[in-house]
Parts: C-alpha cells; structure tokens; sequence
C-alpha cells in the first residue's frame, strides 16, 4: 500500500502499518517543528510542494545576496539585489503559479458566493 509522507508528500510504502513518514529526517524534523509549535503542514499536491521548495529556494538565495552586498557601494548593491529580484520575476509566468492562483480565485468566488447566500436567507 503506497502512502504519502506527511512531511515532505513524498509517495512511499510504509515498513509498518500505520507509519507516517518516508524516512528517518522526516518524522524527526516534523516532531522538531511540533516541538516548537510550528507545524509544517504538507503540501497538498505535487504543485505546491513544487512551490514551497521554490520559496525556500528564494529564501536562501536572499540571505546569501545580502551577505553578499553588505559593505559594498549602495549603487553596486543595488544592482546586485535588482538582479536577483528580476531573476525571481521571471517565474510568474511559470503555468504551476498560474494554475495555483487560479484555484485560489475560484476559492475566493465560491467563498463570496457563499456569504452572499447567508446574507440574503436573513
């Protein structure tokens, strides 16, 4: 029986019934996040796990362009900063993005939808 991991979404067969996680790191690294109340709840799909590793990607290519600029000229790092930010710019037109916006519109409609039905039942 094929199951996801409920850290990372990984599919993966579980050696023993009832298991939760792929691997070892997992479970430990989701208990640390409980630990700390700060539980990581898994992506739901293929789409947004794909996108949680890109901001953690943009995460880290942030902290190591500040380190990078600091103590240079403002206008050199600037352009530096520019750089990577129009480099993070060129995923919007990425089709995974789209689609996710997308679905969170269609919630957002269904969501007035549904408060305007409440309002006028009073």
């Amino acid at each position: 029986m094929i199951v996801q991991c409920q850290k990372c979404g990984k599919d993966y067969e579980p050696k023993r019934r009832g298991g939760k996680f792929c691997s070892t790191s997992c479970r430990v690294v989701q208990h640390q996040f409980i630990k700390r109340g700060e539980a990581w709840g898994k992506p739901a799909s293929g789409d947004e796990r794909y996108l949680a590793d890109k901001l953690v990607a943009v995460g880290r290519s942030a902290t190591e362009a500040l380190v990078q600029v600091e103590g240079l000229p403002a206008a050199e790092a600037f352009g530096r900063l520019r750089a990577l930010v129009q480099g993070w710019a060129g995923v919007a037109n990425n089709s995974i993005i789209e689609k996710v916006q997308y679905n969170e519109q269609q919630e957002m409609n269904a969501q007035a939808t549904r408060m305007k039905r409440i309002k006028s039942s009073k």
